[in-house]
C-alpha cells in the first residue's frame, strides 16, 4: 500500500492518546477491508513521518495492536496484520436475508405492500397471452417500456418506448451502464458517500471512482476540481433522495452541474431508483436529464414495490442505444417475463401502494429520530425528506468498532467506509427506514449497549476469539 493511503488516518482523534488512535485506526482499516489478513505495516520511521507523530508514538500503537490480538510482530518480517478467526472482522454485505437470528441493519430493504398480491393477479390475467411467445424480451416487454416512457413523460421528460431497457433489476442496470461506458483503468467521478453497489460495478469493471465529498449538498466546484484533475469520463450521480443522506439536489444546481459535467465532456448516470420516495411531499426539480440530455438514467420497482419484483430499467439518449443494448445482451437476455407482467399491472394504479410504502418509511423515520434522540442523543442525524435510510454521524470514528461491537449483541450493522471509494465516512452509519417499527425500539437498545462497549473499549467475542474495541 502507497505510503499516501496511511494519511487516511488523519485528523487523529483527539479524544483520544496517540497511539490509541492511531492503533484504533489501522484496526478500522482492518475491520472494513482496506487492510487484508497478512498485511505488511509501514516501518514505524515511515508512518511516524507520514503521519506527523513520534517514532514512540507508532511503536506504542503497533504494541497495542499486537496486545489486543489485531497484529503479529516476528523479528525481521514487521508487524503483519491478523484478523479475528482468520477472516474480515464484521462488514456485512447489504444483502437481506443472509442472517435470521438478528436484527438486520445491514440493507434497506422492506416488506411487500399490502397490495402487492392485487398487483400480481392482475398480471396473471394477462399471462396466457404472454405464453404464446418464447418469453424473451432482451430489451423489455413493448408494453411495459411504453408505460415507463409515459411515467418520464408525465415528469417532464419526454421519452420514446425505444429509449427504454428493461433489466433484472436496477443493480443489473448499473451494471450495464458501466460497463457501457467504462474500461480497465478509467475514471468515473461519484459522491462519498454513495451507492455500495455502484462501486461494486465500478470495480467488476476495473475503472477507478474519483470521490467529491458530500456533506450537506452537492459541492460544484468540488466537482469541478475532480473532474479537471481526473478527466473522467462517466459520473454516478443519486439526486433524488440520495443513498445514504437522503439529500434532494435543487433543480438550479442540476443546471449547474448538468453543464460542468458536458464542458468535460463527461457523461451521467442518474441513478433514480429513489425518486418516488419522497417522504416529506416536497415539490420535486425535473428529471437531470432534462438538464442533461446526454444522461443515462436509472429507475427500478424494487424500492417502491417490493425487492422480490426484479424490474430495473435505463433511459438511454439515442446515441448511446446500441451500446447500452449490446452490453446488456452482453450481461443477460432480459428481465423475467411475468415480472414484467406485474411490473405493467402496477403501473396502472400505482399511487395506492406508493402512498402506503412512503407512509410506512415516513413511520419509520419519526420512530428512528424518536428512539434515537431518546437513546444515544450524542449522535448527530439529519432527518431525511425521502429514501430509505438515516445517515448518522457518531461522535467519533468507529464505526466499524461498533459494527464488530454490535455483532455480539445479534445486530447486523455496514460501516460507513463501505459507503466511500476512499474507504472515509469513519464517523458514520447507515440505518434503514425499512426496519418495522415495532422493532426499532429493541434496535436502538442493542445499539446503545454496543456503543458503550466501543466507548469503554471492551473485549469483545468473535468466532472463538476475544478482540479489544
Amino acid at each position: 500500500m502507497d505510503i499516501d493511503h496511511w494519511r487516511a488516518l488523519l485528523p487523529l482523534p483527539e479524544e483520544l492518546p496517540g497511539y490509541l488512535a492511531v492503533a484504533r485506526g489501522i484496526r478500522g482499516m482492518a475491520m472494513d477491508g482496506r487492510l487484508g489478513a497478512g498485511a505488511r505495516l509501514p516501518s514505524e520511521r515511515t508512518l511516524a513521518l507520514a503521519l506527523g507523530v513520534s517514532r514512540t508514538t507508532i511503536t506504542r500503537a503497533y504494541g497495542e495492536l499486537v496486545a489486543s490480538g489485531w497484529a503479529r510482530a516476528r523479528q525481521g518480517s514487521g508487524t503483519t496484520v491478523i484478523l479475528p478467526t482468520g477472516e474480515r472482522a464484521p462488514s456485512f454485505p447489504l444483502i437481506p436475508g443472509l442472517r435470521t437470528d438478528a436484527i438486520d441493519l445491514s440493507a434497506a430493504a422492506g416488506l411487500a405492500p399490502s397490495g402487492t398480491a392485487a398487483i400480481i393477479r392482475g398480471a396473471l390475467e394477462w399471462l396466457p397471452s404472454t405464453l404464446n411467445s418464447a418469453g424473451y424480451e432482451p430489451f423489455g416487454a413493448p408494453h411495459l417500456r411504453r408505460r415507463i416512457a409515459d411515467w418520464y413523460g408525465g415528469r417532464g421528460l419526454a421519452t420514446d418506448p425505444d429509449q427504454i431497457v428493461v433489466t433484472a433489476g436496477a443493480m443489473t442496470a448499473v451494471s450495464v451502464a458501466m460497463h457501457s461506458l467504462l474500461g480497465p483503468g478509467e475514471r468515473i467521478v461519484v459522491d462519498s458517500p454513495t451507492y455500495p453497489g455502484a462501486l461494486g460495478a465500478i470495480e467488476a469493471v476495473r475503472a477507478r471512482a474519483v470521490s467529491v465529498p458530500l456533506v450537506t449538498g452537492w459541492d460544484v466546484a468540488g466537482w469541478e476540481e475532480a473532474l479537471r484533475r481526473s478527466k473522467a469520463g462517466a459520473a454516478y450521480l443519486i439526486p433524488d433522495f440520495h443513498n445514504p443522506t437522503g439529500l434532494l439536489m435543487p433543480g438550479g444546481q442540476r443546471v449547474e452541474l448538468a453543464g460542468l459535467l458536458a464542458r468535460h465532456d463527461c457523461v451521467p448516470i442518474i441513478d433514480e431508483t429513489l425518486v418516488e420516495l419522497n417522504l416529506s411531499g416536497l415539490h420535486l426539480p425535473a428529471p437531470f436529464a432534462v438538464a442533461d440530455g446526454r444522461a443515462i438514467t436509472i429507475g427500478s420497482l424494487s424500492k417502491v414495490l417490493w425487492g422480490g419484483i426484479r424490474i430495473g430499467w435505463l433511459r438511454c439518449p439515442p446515441a448511446r442505444l446500441d451500446a447500452v443494448r449490446t452490453r446488456a445482451l452482453q450481461l443477460g437476455l432480459g428481465a423475467s417475463a411475468l415480472d414484467q407482467l406485474v411490473a405493467t399491472s402496477y403501473f396502472e394504479e400505482a399511487a395506492p401502494v406508493r402512498e402506503e410504502v412512503v407512509g410506512r418509511l415516513a413511520r419509520a423515520r419519526d420512530t428512528w429520530l424518536a428512539e434515537l434522540a431518546d437513546r444515544l442523543p450524542e449522535w448527530r442525524v439529519r432527518p431525511p425528506d425521502g429514501g430509505l435510510a438515516l445517515w448518522v454521524e457518531l461522535p467519533r470514528r468507529a464505526s466499524s468498532e461498533l459494527a464488530l461491537a454490535a455483532s455480539t449483541r445479534h445486530l447486523l450493522l455496514t460501516p460507513g467506509p463501505r459507503f466511500s471509494a476512499d474507504r472515509t465516512q469513519t464517523n458514520r452509519l447507515r440505518l434503514p427506514l425499512t426496519l418495522p417499527p415495532d422493532v426499532i425500539g429493541e434496535a436502538v437498545a442493542r445499539l446503545a449497549a454496543a456503543w458503550d462497549d466501543v466507548v469503554s473499549g471492551v473485549r469483545v467475542a468473535v468466532g472463538r476469539d476475544a478482540v479489544a474495541l
